[in-house]
């Protein structure tokens, strides 16, 4: 059939009509190559259908191409099923997902068991997700409508899985409906939709936020059932039914931690707890978060009923303005740790980074808690609704309402695209300049720049509007009066002073302020230093009152000036930069190690002021030169490792601090912890040797080489991490003896070369230890040698170790050596990692060694995130067993680091897709949390002991609204884990 008879047979209403403007090509030729390659391997019918159809309608063949190029996840929808691709362009997209909805639902009507009903979902959701995604990507629906589509998508799926389950449980007899067909009818049971859900609003590859409740005296629940399990178990079954991730992908992911301290309460709460909660101990979030709730599933009747009831908590009587502080609070907590305080395109968050999607929604939100009580008209849900009429009532003008609005249409488009790439919750852009441009085209734009101009403008209108909103000292701290820091507690003024600013201990705040103002301590005995600090105190009190915790601020500051020995350049530097002395306040209140490091060398704040500091993370080049630079005019070998320690220390704590304050991902502050080891490694490998042949000389031919393993080999080193390290050597057997005044034999002058080596890292100078050395992964562990000979290691890895060496050996990786030893070792490693195996025996093993660690170290623990069933061992060991058994067929499998290995699995079809996208989230998790832990914890962490400051701070690092929201995600994600492990590799049956 010709194109244009295609176009004439076409219903102008059918999709692949409707196509305007779409994306732009950024690789035409690679794009060409695999929408070609698909359309191969088609039946002829099929190819040839979905070729004419590109000729009569060129805008959906580019969207095709872009898609091929552009969005993994799309395009394996699109490959899935070319029958499904056909019928979504061929069909009006607003008839075709309601008979898609149509459908599922009579089918799980119709259906008996839980599998059937998990099925039929997942068909729906696959071609419903194609089905919006050509309509947002080919502009045939605005962005509000795909919103409400993926709204009702996920309100329809939740709504036949819980109508299926009380099917089920009526057939059961455990209740009795008064309507069978719709047995949630009266039930009592109450699923409440939040968040982007509840306004109808939801994004592409979004959660859905659910909270549960239901009646103590539930209306159809059989005389005998006790309502608390019956409603949990039923809750239980809902999310398994959505999210549970099948071969056939999942529904919806569900997120049931919204509701009241879910660490510690059931999935499913009795209206009358929570109406206690709420009413007790509710929080600003959470009234934030009630204004965005609607009843989408169960009893809905008793659902309003429910939303009444909690309307005084969420809507005060009177104005109230303590809202917006404790809002503002919220997000600048949430954008300093994420680092997005400035405005940018790569990486930029457009969710919660400045002038991104969060600022226009906690705009309207702030000003609904505000005035919502006496202005009932205010209580809306969606976004943009919320703009309309607080422009109408004049809360704001109608050009903040034009402006925030355009810029949410814009922000949220970009959003979905950006989902769309992977089907992954994330709201970062891609944050390389080569990977924006590759976007910019998928969003329709013919360069990164043109992209650049349109982000750059909506976000600075957005913060300007934002800004504007909380001018004027939200706070309540602007033009207090002048009072005298140094009267004392006794000082009523002072007290009072004090507390205006946020202090909960204004005496003790008020004694400690007397002692730094009559030059108590050593570093304010100098009369310039004391002046200089009298004249920043003002400053300093307020900046501290901003801290999470003030009065704990003023501690950790009183520590460090008790602490430093010259304080008049540091005093110096903090009163002429509030941005660093906020830093400051941060590290002292969260991490004590690195606030003491900072005042036994208060040199490394310089690295603070660098511009560099917020910049990119130095590459190991850049951290060559540095390193170079610092060591260049050392006058002695003492001094040489002196200068190595504070470079290596100033390192840990500006890496540490961007950790702290969140503006690097943990992923690369791991790299880059790794990247300063690897540097100051081979710097001391190179200065030992030196050293070492001006007194031994040197053996012919010789060779060494460091082999790097565990957390620095796969780069995912924490601020704690030791160095696990394997000597190598090799030499000419020809002549064995060293050359040197002091001639050593072959083996003896490697082994007193390695003590000399470990020696550097560890003996303890004016600057404290450089690194822990830790050798027992070396062949024999603690009995054998030091140092290995490489043909006497390779022939201990091929004949006698065992397999936990050989999983450890996945991690293994030269980092300091000559190129030619370097490939040599190379080599024997990757022959070892690529013969057969077994994979029985390995799994089996792996168990086996799985269970001793438990033993040994225990997996109870839910906050010992690496020994945990669950954790971050499972993880590392699902990753190093899938290379183990898989490397002999498929080298590529291999690599060093966790995340890149889980990866190269997935890739190579040795790994489902439903199990990566459980163990890549979950290692990310880990590794976010184990950074502040490591930085921050000493001994093991207990939260009921931990400061506020840390608990803050993970839970920013986690992504979540309070502590136990975190603890109820770090739970459920081990759960999951620990279910893949025992698929995988076996449990305690193994």
């Amino acid at each position: 059939m010709t194109a244009s008879a295609i176009d004439a047979d076409i219903d102008k209403t059918a999709l692949v009509a409707r196509f305007g403007a779409g994306p732009r090509l950024y690789d035409p030729v690679l794009a060409a190559e695999r929408l070609a390659g698909w359309l191969r391997d088609l039946a002829p019918e099929q190819a040839d259908a979905i070729a004419a159809l590109g000729d009569a309608f060129p805008a959906v063949k580019t969207s095709l191409l872009s898609i091929a190029e552009a969005s993994p996840y799309l395009f394996d929808l699109v490959r899935g099923d070319p029958l499904r691709l056909l019928r979504v362009l061929r069909g009006a997209p607003e008839q075709s997902l309601a008979k898609l909805l149509e459908d599922a639902e009579m089918f799980v009507a119709a259906a008996s068991a839980e599998d059937e009903v998990m099925a039929a979902l997942r068909r729906m959701k696959a071609e419903a997700a194609l089905l919006i995604a050509l309509c947002d990507i080919g502009g045939i629906w605005p962005v509000m409508q795909v919103t409400q589509a993926l709204t009702d998508l996920a309100g329809r799926s939740v709504q036949m899985a819980l109508r299926f389950l009380l099917r089920q449980e009526a057939g059961r007899g455990r209740i009795v409906p008064p309507n069978p067909d719709c047995p949630e009818q009266g039930s009592g049971l109450v699923v409440l939709a939040m968040g982007k859900m509840g306004a109808g609003e939801l994004n592409y590859s979004s959660d859905i936020d659910l909270i549960v409740f239901y009646e103590l005296e539930a209306p159809t629940l059989a005389p005998d059932i006790e309502p608390q399990p019956f409603f949990v178990r039923v809750t239980q079954g809902l999310s398994r039914i959505l999210q549970q991730r099948r071969g056939d992908g999942y529904v919806f992911r569900v997120d049931l931690r919204l509701r009241p301290d879910p660490a510690s309460t059931p999935v499913a709460l009795s209206i009358a707890s929570a109406l206690d909660y709420y009413e007790r101990e509710g929080r600003t979030w959470e009234r934030a978060a009630m204004i965005k709730a609607r009843p989408c599933a169960g009893d809905l009747v008793a659902g309003e009923a429910l939303l009444s009831e909690i309307a005084p908590f969420v809507w005060r009587k009177h104005l109230d303005f303590a809202a917006l502080a404790d809002v503002h609070d919220m997000k600048r907590q949430m954008q300093t740790y994420r680092g997005q305080t400035e405005i940018a395109v790569e990486g930029h968050n457009v969710k919660v980074g400045r002038g991104g999607i969060r600022e226009i929604e906690f705009f309207a939100q702030t000003q609904q808690l505000i005035a919502g009580g006496r202005h009932p008209e205010l209580r809306v849900r969606p976004t943009l609704e919320a703009l309309e009429i607080l422009a109408a009532r004049n809360w704001i003008t109608w050009q903040a309402r034009d402006e925030l609005s355009e810029a949410y249409l814009f922000l949220r488009k970009v959003e979905h695209r950006v989902q769309m790439i992977a089907d992954e919750q994330t709201h970062a852009l891609p944050d390389s300049v080569e990977a924006i441009e590759r976007f910019s085209r998928f969003l329709g734009y013919d360069s990164r720049e043109a992209f650049a101009h349109d982000l750059l403008g909506y976000l600075e209108q957005v913060q300007g509007h934002y800004g504007k909103l909380f001018e004027g000292d939200p706070t309540g701290t602007a033009k207090l009066p002048p009072v005298d820091y140094a009267a004392g507690p006794e000082d009523t003024r002072l007290l009072d002073h004090l507390r205006t600013l946020g202090y909960k201990k204004p005496l003790m705040v008020a004694t400690t302020l007397q002692q730094w103002m009559t030059g108590g301590y050593r570093v304010l005995k100098v009369e310039t230093t004391q002046r200089a600090f009298r004249e920043f105190v003002p400053a300093l009190i307020e900046e501290l009152a901003r801290a999470e915790q003030p009065d704990d601020a003023i501690n950790a500051f009183d520590r460090l000036l008790q602490a430093l020995h010259r304080g008049g350049r540091l005093i110096s530097l903090l009163s002429q930069n509030r941005d660093l002395l906020t830093l400051v306040a941060l590290v002292l209140g969260a991490a004590p190690r690195l606030g003491d490091m900072l005042a036994r060398q208060p040199q490394i704040m310089d690295g603070l002021i660098d511009p560099r500091f917020f910049g990119a993370m130095p590459d190991q080049a850049e951290l060559s030169a540095r390193l170079a630079v610092t060591l260049a005019d050392a006058g002695s070998y003492e001094e040489f490792l002196d200068r190595l320690r504070l470079f290596g220390q100033e390192s840990l704590f500006l890496i540490g601090t961007r950790i702290l304050s969140g503006t690097v991902p943990t992923q690369q502050a791991a790299v880059a912890f790794a990247d300063v080891a690897e540097g100051i490694v081979g710097t001391v490998h190179g200065l030992v040797s030196e050293q070492f042949a001006s007194t031994y000389g040197r053996v012919k031919d010789q060779q060494t080489a460091i082999l790097a393993m565990g957390k620095l080999g796969s780069r995912e080193m924490t601020a704690s991490s030791d160095l696990d390290l394997i000597l190598i050597y090799d030499f000419d057997d020809d002549a064995p003896d060293s050359d040197g005044e002091r001639s050593l034999h072959g083996a003896q002058y490697f082994a007193r070369f390695t003590q000399r080596l470990i020696s550097a890292f560890t003996t303890r100078t004016n600057y404290g230890v450089l690194y822990d050395v830790d050798m027992r992964l070396r062949p024999s562990g603690r009995a054998g040698p030091v140092a290995s000979r490489l043909d006497a290691f390779a022939a201990y890895q091929e004949q006698e170790a065992w397999t936990w060496e050989h999983l450890a050996l996945t991690r293994a990786r030269v980092i300091s050596a000559s190129p030619e030893f370097r490939r040599r070792i190379e080599q024997v490693i990757r022959a070892v990692l690529t013969r057969p195996r077994d994979a029985a025996i390995i799994a089996n093993d792996v168990a086996e060694m799985r269970r001793a660690i438990a033993q040994e170290k225990g997996e109870d623990d839910v906050w010992d995130l690496k020994y945990a069933a669950g954790g971050m061992v499972d993880i590392d060991f699902i990753a190093q067993y899938l290379q183990l058994v898989h490397a002999h067929q498929a080298p590529d499998i291999l690599h060093a680091n966790t995340l890149a290995a889980l990866d190269n699995a997935t890739r190579l079809g040795f790994l489902a897709q439903s199990d990566a996208e459980v163990l890549r989230p979950a290692a990310r998790l880990y590794q976010d949390l184990t950074q502040i832990l490591r930085l921050c914890v000493s001994e093991t962490f207990k939260p009921d002991t931990a400061g506020d400051d840390l608990l803050r701070v993970l839970v920013r690092a986690g992504d979540a609204p309070d502590f136990s929201s975190l603890e109820a995600r770090v739970k459920e994600t081990q759960a999951e884990v620990r279910a893949i492990f025992d698929r995988l590799i076996g449990g305690e049956g193994a």
